[in-house]
């Protein structure tokens, strides 16, 4: 028999009681169902982990990577030769005995977590949309569709431009010549999955403000007059998630977190006319 069938036989105070205790159940295998698709998904990744790492992980390391080779032509047309990378004066090495395996099993967590995200998100979406009013989920219809694209936008652009960038720059400073860059291959996977997932995570910059627009914390009108105080913010931002000094990078960085916030705009317009619709709609004919 269904736990809710099972909630309305009891008297109102323990009712109340198996209600609770039956969300919290509800609420567990819909994590074990998320957290079981990220270890399948890791799993698969760490059968392939040789490849991953050739491939994916290491590529950022080598001066043929497709940014790279994307920059020394952006080079060529903008004229400032320092865009174009040709070589990345640095080696990673494994210290520890158990380093490589170590990593090879988190990075393989990594990459599940990545490609598990949609459905994990969906398995949590499912648990919380029946707490939502008709209206709300009228309104967050497309919800786990949209916070999929806008989490692996994030990643793309984590992983082939602001990975690329701050590898580059940190490889090549030197405070002496004499002094050799030799990375552990732990400080790297960190490096490359924190920017890779940070990324990930800020580009659901459109996903938050739809929240806060709806709870009425937000609104288009703020978030229009602080137009000018954002730009600086994400200019801001750029400048410390680039490490790079040249400007290009800072912008390259700076104009999809632009544009997003751009988007977020939007998206509080559209909240604030859905609720002056159901405003309108409550009051009634006059």
């Amino acid at each position: 028999m269904p736990l809710d069938q099972d909630f309305e036989q009891e008297e109102e105070g323990t009712g109340q009681e198996m209600s609770f205790i039956g969300h919290l159940e509800e609420l567990r295998w819909h994590v074990i169902r998320a957290v079981g698709s990220i270890l399948v998904f890791a799993i698969v990744a760490y059968i392939y982990i040789k490849e991953i790492y050739r491939y994916v992980i290491l590529a950022p390391a080598k001066p043929d990577f497709w940014t790279y080779k994307m920059m020394c032509k952006l080079s060529e047309v903008v004229g400032y030769d320092d865009l174009c990378i040709k070589a990345l004066d640095f080696k990673i090495q494994s210290i520890g005995v158990g380093d490589q395996f170590t990593m090879g099993l988190t990075s393989s967590i990594i990459v599940g977590l990545i490609f598990a995200f949609p459905y994990a998100f969906w398995e949590i979406w499912r648990f919380i949309k029946p707490g939502l009013k008709a209206s709300e989920r009228r309104s967050a219809r497309g919800a786990v569709f949209y916070v999929t694209i806008l989490f692996f936008s994030g990643v793309f652009f984590g992983y082939f431009v602001v990975t690329p960038l701050a590898i580059n720059f940190l490889a090549n400073y030197k405070l002496d010549e004499s002094i050799a860059n030799e990375f552990n291959i732990s400080s790297y996977i960190s490096t490359v999955a924190t920017l890779t997932l940070a990324c990930g995570i800020a580009f659901q910059l459109p996903i938050v403000v739809f929240v806060l627009s709806r709870v009425g914390v937000l609104t288009p009108g703020f978030m229009r007059e602080y137009r000018k105080h954002a730009m600086i913010v994400i200019l801001i931002v750029a400048a410390i998630i680039t490490p790079s000094p040249d400007i290009y990078s800072q912008i390259l960085v700076a104009i999809p977190l632009l544009m997003l916030y751009e988007i977020s705009i939007f998206v509080s317009a559209k909240i604030e006319r859905e609720k002056l619709r159901e405003e309108k709609a409550l009051q009634g004919p006059l």
